[in-house]
């Protein structure tokens, strides 16, 4: 493995830092990342990898709480090596960071167990704010893949033989706002700020939203619910 840089940001020794991966095929990426996340004093660089297949055969020996997987690596794409990671390292969350904003792309990686996606070329600390956010559990997607992503069910559903709704279980106004909001994509203090309530009450409907319905992350809620047919999707 690749020696990476030691941070140089302040950390606070009362703070546990985030363990994070780097796997892309692009040295020069990955420099930058570390420099930009080197800044971060909660955020540790424990290692690279410069594709899928070396990604497994890293988080298995270093165990992160998070990777920053690329999307179109040699040997093993991200989606797929997210889907072997999941499987034998579940505790690890993983970050899909490309330049592809594909659709395909995005419903690969939603459907191999990826906590969020985002486009490369968002601004460094917005990936440390989304290191942090899908390390606390969160799931994580920019507004317009969010877009993208409601879009693409939206496609599937027009395409799909009709078939009787399955009863769902039923969700309070306020947690339906919630799961609106939530699949555009907006965080737990944007929602909090849009619907002048805390942040830890949105905490609250979240987690009531995912245990009614039974799934596990935010993700899994938007997609159980457009296909359901419980949000209302663009024609």
């Amino acid at each position: 493995m690749t020696p990476v840089a030691e941070p140089s940001g302040p950390a606070d020794p009362t703070v546990e830092r985030i363990r994070v991966l780097v796997a892309d095929d692009h040295v020069l990426y990955r420099r930058g990342l570390e420099m930009v996340l080197g800044q971060e004093g909660d955020i540790e660089i424990c290692g690279e990898a410069n594709d899928g297949a070396e990604a497994i055969v890293q988080v298995e020996e270093l165990l992160p709480d998070v990777v920053l997987m690329d999307v179109r690596m040699p040997r093993l794409s991200g989606p797929d090596a997210t889907a072997q990671i999941k499987a034998s390292v579940p505790s690890t969350r993983i970050i899909m960071l490309t330049i592809s904003d594909e659709e395909q792309d995005l419903y690969d990686a939603v459907r191999a167990g990826a906590n969020g996606y985002l486009l490369k070329d968002v601004p460094g600390e917005q990936i440390a704010d989304g290191i942090r956010q899908v390390h606390a559990g969160q799931s994580l997607i920019s507004p317009s893949m969010a877009s993208k992503l409601l879009a693409e069910f939206a496609s599937l559903m027009k395409r799909a033989d009709e078939r009787p709704a399955m009863p769902v279980p039923k969700l309070t106004d306020r947690e339906l706002e919630v799961l609106k909001l939530v699949a555009r994509g907006m965080a737990n203090r944007d929602i909090a700020k849009e619907l002048f309530i805390s942040e830890n009450t949105v905490k609250n409907h979240v987690r009531n939203i995912l245990e009614k319905l039974q799934l596990h992350s935010r993700m899994e809620a938007v997609m159980f619910a457009v296909r359901e047919k419980i949000l209302d999707l663009p024609t």
